[in-house]
């Protein structure tokens, strides 16, 4: 069974749980997921079945959505409600203020990681030392977010929803912490759902309770394509003579490479295909098509 089966994970599940309630039901062992949710976080959750483990680290897509809500005044030290309560203060934000400085967090910001985070410093987890109470200091990264939409504001009890799209690495906790200090308050993280991941949206997804009553006919019907997690990447179609030379770990020359784009650039990688037949991925390598990852079954 080899392909992308697309899970909206609950609240209270780990996505090595998620994880395993698929490699049961499915009957796959070998298994694996993209972008890790935590355990109080909804929503898109891709689980890899089979042949598609092998995609895990060269995804071409790593963007996010997602859907997070927030209170204002309270601050704690994970950063959102879950977390120690450090701190409660009364806050007066309105929609104008908030609405006026989402600008200021939108295209490329720095953005320093949260102490709980699966961060490694010297070898160590950052929550593993935020447990022993201890801080240290994190560099700021860069992170792009291509989007803030403000959904709903109310005033009176200084809670917002926010729409966030946003690149690979990107913590909404951080980003909502830094919107209360630019606002002269605090503020926590009190709901999170990921909306859309690597391509895949909620509308993609099964429920977890959907998963559990599966049979395995079931799950390889819902099956999404290994192709599916490359549709960036353009289309090559070689003939059957290329296809099984390709499979064998064989080079393809451009020059006989009918379906290959004319503008096709040094070093691109394209979704390498025998008629419906998803082969892998090719990079271009001076004049020939190199093999960048094999995926047929």
């Amino acid at each position: 069974m080899n392909g992308v089966l697309v899970i909206n994970k609950p609240t209270d599940f780990t996505s090595f749980d998620a994880v395993a309630v698929t490699r049961r039901v499915s009957g796959q062992r070998k298994t694996g997921h993209c972008g890790t949710l935590d355990p109080n976080a909804t929503g898109v959750l891709p689980v890899l079945l089979g042949v598609a483990t092998k995609a895990q680290d060269i995804l071409p897509n790593h963007d996010k959505e997602y859907i997070a809500e927030l209170k204002f005044g309270l601050e704690s030290d994970t950063l959102d409600i879950w977390g120690e309560i450090l701190r409660e203060e009364k806050s007066s934000v309105t929609r104008e203020e908030l609405e006026k400085i989402i600008p200021n967090f939108t295209g490329d910001i720095m953005q320093v990681p949260p102490m709980y985070s699966a961060l490694k410093q010297n070898g160590q987890r950052l929550y593993d030392l935020a447990r022993q109470g201890i801080e240290v200091k994190r560099e700021a990264r860069k992170i792009t977010i291509y989007s803030l939409t403000l959904l709903d504001f109310n005033e009176s009890e200084q809670s917002a929803k926010l729409r966030v799209s946003c690149s690979k690495g990107t913590y909404i906790r951080s980003l909502i912490d830094d919107l209360g200090k630019a606002l002269g308050t605090v503020a926590v993280m009190t709901s999170l759902c990921r909306t859309q991941a690597c391509g895949f949206s909620l509308s993609d997804s099964v429920s977890m309770d959907e998963l559990k009553a599966m049979t395995k006919e079931d799950v390889r019907a819902r099956l999404l394509p290994v192709e599916s997690l490359f549709v960036r990447y353009r289309e090559v179609n070689v003939s059957q003579a290329q296809s099984t030379r390709f499979r064998n770990g064989g080079a393809l020359g451009v020059e006989r490479l009918r379906s290959l784009p004319k503008d096709f650039a040094q070093g691109e990688i394209f979704r390498v295909k025998f008629g419906e037949d998803f082969l892998g991925l090719g990079t271009i390598k001076e004049t020939e098509l190199k093999i960048f990852k094999l995926f047929h079954r």
